[in-house]
């Protein structure tokens, strides 16, 4: 049986079904017991074309995709949600109540050995450095705070969002000269990370798609994984990982050129964002030369069920030697 045909069918456990694709209505998630809450922006459910003819070799062959109705972040995953989940002392201090003890028992990171905000700042800013383990696991802990199922966008789903029903290179066109008025990136970041939402949204209402810090998808990266694509249209495609390496990653960061924030542009994670780690094994939870990833979240519209859930809440950590 042919392994890649396999990561082409809808993974149940993802949430993703042939359900109606209407827009689901957008909402701001409040975390019970603290002030803090995020935004969700409802995307209806459509087919789109993926990837890109003037890109890379991984962005071919253009390709259609449907995929089904979705909520997403409005904004990137910020310190001041992020950082709840990463301390147990923090949450607890910034809690108008006690913390449940079902969310005082998700396992939490371990405590890194330097400043993962790299002195870019940290109130509004997108948090970032961590795995992709790290953050399905913040995904988890948003569960049990919440019994909302959070995950992290497939690389379709990522895409789709992005491009807000353009086929163009980049969501208001083709001309990269006005990327500053919507991203932070090379030309205008100097060398850093910004508050989340300070430029223009996406006509979906969502901000820095491209730039600021770029995003986790749930995908692992295979560069020839377009030319498995089998019939005349992909139905919630993903790659399902079973390696650490490498994972999808979308967006492009405050560090990138223009080229590597077009929506179809894509990037791999690599062992060199830990080589400085000096654990052994290497840490499950940190990228500590990764200063240039982040995530967004997404929920499906269709809600898993509690065996799926724990599946991929649950897999556990590959070891990096």
């Amino acid at each position: 049986m042919n392994v890649k045909l396999l990561l082409l069918a809808p993974l149940a456990f993802l949430g993703m079904s042939s359900s109606a694709q209407q827009k689901p209505e957008s909402y701001k998630q409040t975390l019970e017991g603290t002030k803090l809450s995020f935004d969700m922006v409802g995307l209806p459910g459509g087919e789109f074309t993926m990837g890109s003819t003037r890109g890379n070799p991984d962005e071919k062959p253009v390709h259609k995709v449907k995929v089904d109705p979705f909520w997403i972040g409005a904004y990137e995953v910020t310190w001041d949600i992020y950082e709840p989940f990463l301390y147990k002392d923090y949450e607890a201090a910034h809690s108008t109540t006690p913390v449940p003890a079902n969310v005082d028992a998700v396992t939490r990171p371990t405590k890194p050995y330097l400043d993962m905000t790299f002195g870019m700042g940290k109130e509004g800013q997108p948090a970032l450095a961590m795995t992709q383990y790290n953050a399905i696991q913040y995904c988890k802990w948003l569960y049990a705070r919440t019994g909302i199922f959070y995950r992290l966008p497939t690389e379709a789903e990522w895409e789709y969002a992005s491009r807000a029903g353009a086929g163009t290179e980049y969501f208001f066109g083709n001309d990269a000269s006005k990327l500053g008025e919507y991203a932070w990136y090379s030309a205008n970041s100097d060398g850093k990370t910004h508050v989340a939402g300070q430029k223009k949204p996406n006509a979906w209402g969502l901000y820095d798609m491209y730039g600021n810090v770029a995003e986790w998808t749930y995908d692992q990266y295979l560069p020839d994984f377009y030319a498995t694509v089998k019939g005349d249209l992909a139905v919630n495609p993903v790659a399902k990982p079973e390696k650490l390496y490498p994972n999808s990653v979308r967006g492009g960061a405050y560090n990138d050129e223009a080229k590597d924030l077009r929506s179809a542009s894509r990037l791999a994670s690599d062992p060199s964002w830990k080589q400085l780690d000096p654990q052994i094994p290497k840490s499950n939870w940190w990228f500590p030369e990764a200063p240039f990833v982040g995530m967004r979240l997404v929920r499906p519209v269709k809600v898993p069920s509690k065996e799926e859930i724990d599946a991929y809440y649950n897999k556990a950590p590959i070891k990096d030697y």
